[in-house]
C-alpha cells in the first residue's frame, strides 16, 4: 500500500469490472449466449460484451433490462462487496415479493424457508463429524 487513495478513474474502472463480472457469471450460470441477452433485451451484442469487460458503462435502462432478464435485483450487481451474495440482495426484496402470495402460501415459503436451514444444518453436521476429532499439541 503506498498510502494514496485511490483515484476516481481507478474506482470507476474497479466498479465497472465488477459488475461486468456478475453479470457475466450470471449469464453464463443461466445457459445464456450474449446474442440471446441481446435478443431478449435489445442491447446489441457488442455492447453486451464490452459491459462484461469492464470497457464500457451500462446505462440505468439497460442494467433493468439485464436484472429482469436474470430475474435477479440490480442491487446485486451494484454491491460493491466482493462476495456479495445474490441471495441476500433477492431476500431483501421477498416481502414486496410476497405481498401479493396469500397467507397459505406464504406459510409455504415460511416452512420452505425453515426445510432449507434445517438442510443446511444437517450438512454442516455430517461434515463436522467427517472430521477428525482436534488432539491437543503433544498428543501422538
Amino acid at each position: 500500500m503506498n498510502g494514496k487513495a485511490p483515484s476516481p478513474i481507478d474506482t470507476d474502472t474497479d466498479q465497472r469490472s465488477r459488475l461486468g463480472q456478475r453479470l457475466k457469471a450470471t449469464r453464463e450460470y443461466l445457459g445464456l449466449s450474449q446474442q440471446q441477452v441481446a435478443e431478449r433485451t435489445g442491447i446489441v451484442r457488442s455492447a453486451v460484451s464490452d459491459i462484461e469487460r469492464g470497457v464500457r458503462k451500462v446505462e440505468v435502462m439497460e442494467l433493468q433490462k439485464l436484472a429482469r432478464l436474470y430475474r435477479l435485483p440490480a442491487s446485486y450487481f451494484l454491491d460493491e462487496e466482493e462476495a456479495a451474495d445474490a441471495g441476500e440482495h433477492a431476500l431483501a426484496g421477498l416481502p414486496r415479493t410476497a405481498r401479493p402470495l396469500s397467507e397459505g402460501d406464504r406459510i409455504e415459503v415460511a416452512k420452505f424457508i425453515q426445510y432449507l436451514q434445517a438442510r443446511r444444518q444437517a450438512e454442516e453436521e455430517e461434515v463436522g463429524s467427517l472430521r477428525p476429532p482436534h488432539r491437543p499439541e503433544g498428543d501422538a
